[in-house]
């Protein structure tokens, strides 16, 4: 296993998630039969989000738009409007569920549109309706998208756990960590920064677990990127940070719960669906990890290889992709793609400096000299509003 390096992050440049803009204007010219006229520009939006987003993906353009007759707004076509519209309308409402995600509202040139609408947007809503000829409505996800997948469902019963965990341990590869590969652990303010027993994972349980470690298993935490293991330690400007880079001194084998499973399911059975949203989740989903840790601990393993829960922050990816209702998980031609979005943890089971099985090669301060954020924005006041529940709740009381 060698050094990881983020696909996304390396190769970015200019407006946000590059990448992911670019795809989507392709997928939108298709749609709507690409025609280069500019019929809308940045300026013709009131909604300050939307011109931010606008300037990010539209063309530099100084002819006078069509619409609100400016020269100085970044130009947009049908299709870059299309891509306006999904990263505003579509990403901007995904709402985060247990487990999953969905967007809430959804376009298509085939419905009418049908959202509750606020001051703060539905003037832009009705431009882009125009220009465009679409629908916004309000999308109703295929279940799985919101954690309706039966091994996730199982892993969370106590009395069905046990079944799949035997199914992660069968069909999950493992990987071996080799005395070649560096990686990370990241510690705040310890108390002997030079010390390499404070790089170890701790000798007492801590009074707080977190994701894999318990009071029967210790777990020292590592990544291969260390602006991941900076995130993950929830620094902060005022912190004391120091890093050891760390090398394994023998072969270390791991359960690779990073690995897309090749499948014969559809999503509501896929066990693959199933850990990729367990390891998106917060910490409720902690007492379920804590068991796969353990079970991969007492069938030998040295640790996990295990996507980091900032893993879409980091690679700049979507969650939960869909296309025509499938997983892009499950389709051959999306497979590297969906790879590509995950940034694998280390974590290695006991206490591998003091027993002899990792080596601090080095140790170092870390000193932070920029934080920046990439980041679009989303609509508020789209939600949809019972009618007999915001009547009664009016109501004055009887």
């Amino acid at each position: 296993m060698g050094k990881y390096i983020p696909h996304s992050k390396s190769n970015l440049s200019g407006s946000t998630h590059i990448k992911l803009i670019q795809t989507f204007v392709d997928i939108a010219r298709g749609f709507f039969k690409r025609n280069p006229k500019f019929l809308l520009c940045s300026r013709c939006f009131r909604n300050q989000g939307l011109r931010l987003d606008a300037v990010a993906i539209g063309v530099a353009d100084s002819s006078k738009c069509a619409n609100c007759g400016s020269l100085l707004g970044h130009k947009l076509d049908r299709a870059l409007i299309a891509t306006l519209a999904h990263r505003f309308f579509v990403l901007g409402t995904f709402h985060k569920f247990d487990y999953g995600a969905a967007p809430v509202v959804q376009f298509n040139e085939y419905q009418t549109t049908d959202i509750n609408m606020s001051e703060w947007f539905e003037a832009d809503l009705l431009l882009i309706e125009r220009a465009i000829k679409v629908g916004f409505f309000y999308y109703g996800p295929r279940l799985w998208m919101v954690g309706e997948v039966e091994p996730l469902k199982a892993l969370e019963e106590v009395d069905t756990r046990k079944e799949v965990l035997d199914q992660i341990l069968k069909e999950y590869p493992a990987v071996t960590l080799r005395p070649n590969s560096e990686f990370y652990r990241i510690r705040i303010a310890p108390s002997v920064p030079e010390n390499r027993s404070e790089y170890d994972s701790p000798p007492k349980a801590p009074s707080r677990f977190g994701r894999l470690d318990s009071a029967n298993l210790r777990v020292m935490y590592g990544s291969q990127d260390l602006q991941v293991c900076i995130h993950e330690c929830r620094a902060t400007a005022e912190d004391e940070i120091f890093v050891a880079t760390l090398t394994p001194k023998t072969d270390l084998r791991l359960l690779d719960l990073t690995e897309l499973l090749e499948e014969e399911r559809t999503e509501f059975e896929s066990l693959d669906m199933a850990i990729h949203m367990l390891f998106l989740a917060g910490n409720h989903s902690y007492d379920i990890a804590r068991e796969i840790a353990l079970a991969a601990q007492e069938a030998g393993f040295d640790g996990l290889l295990y996507p980091s829960y900032f893993s879409l922050l980091r690679t700049g990816g979507m969650p939960f992709e869909t296309l025509m209702g499938m997983s892009h998980r499950m389709i051959a031609g999306f497979k590297d793609r969906e790879k590509s979005k995950i940034v694998p943890n280390i974590a290695i089971f006991g206490r591998p400096i003091s027993d002899g099985r990792v080596e601090v090669k080095c140790i170092n301060k870390v000193v932070l000299t920029r934080v920046d954020y990439e980041y679009s924005f989303g609509p508020v006041g789209y939600q949809w509003i019972d009618p007999e529940r915001d009547a009664s709740e009016q109501s004055p009381a009887q």
